[in-house]
């Protein structure tokens, strides 16, 4: 059965105007790893404890992407998601690897609540259309993964930003929305995992031609550039990884043995990524409070644990 996450949050109802920080964690196998424009991927740890650690700390919403699923033809999430939603009652997206309806219909019976669809949906349109049929249009999160070309113009790539499309990357979200997507993140590869801030550029197109919520990835390195984002990007909510991950792990003692399990250079080292000035969940949600954004905040005396 799939969550019914809201009434479980112990949370006030979301306002139209509410800024979501969304966790974004991405998953190779077991763990959660971490790179730069998609690639060069680093074991953090594993995803349910930052997931945990996050959901406690003021996390709005999670997103789960296997991000080698597209390119091995699988989708390895459901032990991982069923874990996950024991533990946090908040929504949870999940995405990678997922082509058909039944995939789809996997992932949310082991406790996800909306779905993240980028390959599949850029390969056959019409699962869209078919899914939202299906399961509502809030189940659908379309995923594009822009690269910006040099004549200025954006194309969408699929297979975590490895394989050219040809397709505009505005005509296409656009189409989602006449297809039925409920929700659209936009994730700039030129800026993933770099710190060096959101491509407002990017952001505000989509933002102002779509009239669905969109969720802004890729770039965040301080708390400013998630302000940016919503105050010049006109995104509706942001989505962020290294700035909180690399506080997660250098604040909190990881004790599994990592070793065996691939790139383990920033676990061994410790070494902040120089143009990543790591914080917390709450204290980027202050930050926007004090300069005129709403944010979501616990109730008092609720614990979430």
């Amino acid at each position: 059965m799939q969550r019914q996450c809201c009434k479980k949050t112990g949370r006030m109802p979301q306002t139209v105007n509410t800024i979501r920080i969304i966790p974004r964690l991405d998953i190779k196998g077991p763990n959660l790893v971490k790179g730069i424009h998609m690639e060069g991927l680093r074991v953090l740890g594993k995803p349910e404890s930052f997931a945990r650690y996050y959901y406690e700390n003021g996390a709005d919403e999670l997103i789960y992407v296997d991000v080698v699923a597209s390119l091995y033809g699988r989708n390895s999430l459901l032990d991982i998601i069923e874990r996950t939603s024991r533990e946090t009652f908040i929504p949870l997206t999940v995405g990678g690897g997922l082509r058909t309806i039944d995939d789809i219909k996997a992932v949310l019976r082991a406790g996800a609540d909306k779905v993240s669809l980028n390959t599949a949906a850029i390969q056959r349109p019409e699962l869209i259309q078919e899914v939202s049929k299906r399961f509502g249009s809030s189940t659908i999160l379309i995923s594009i993964e822009a690269i910006k070309m040099p004549d200025g113009s954006y194309e969408a790539y699929t297979d975590n930003g490895r394989e050219e499309t040809g397709m505009n990357v505005f005509d296409w979200a656009l189409r989602v929305v006449e297809l039925g997507a409920g929700e659209i993140m936009i994730t700039s590869i030129d800026r993933e995992g770099t710190g060096k801030g959101f491509d407002l550029e990017l952001t505000k197109k989509i933002s102002e031609s779509v009239p669905i919520p969109v969720i802004a990835h890729g770039g965040a390195g301080t708390i400013a550039h998630i302000y940016d984002v919503i105050n010049e990007g006109k995104a509706d909510s942001v989505s962020i990884a290294s700035i909180i991950h690399y506080n997660y792990v250098k604040e909190c003692e990881i004790e599994d043995d990592f070793s065996g399990e691939g790139n383990i250079e920033y676990l061994r080292n410790r070494s902040s990524f120089s143009r990543i000035h790591d914080t917390t969940i709450m204290k980027t949600k202050e930050y926007l409070t004090q300069h005129g954004l709403e944010c979501r905040y616990p109730l008092a005396g609720v614990d979430n644990a």
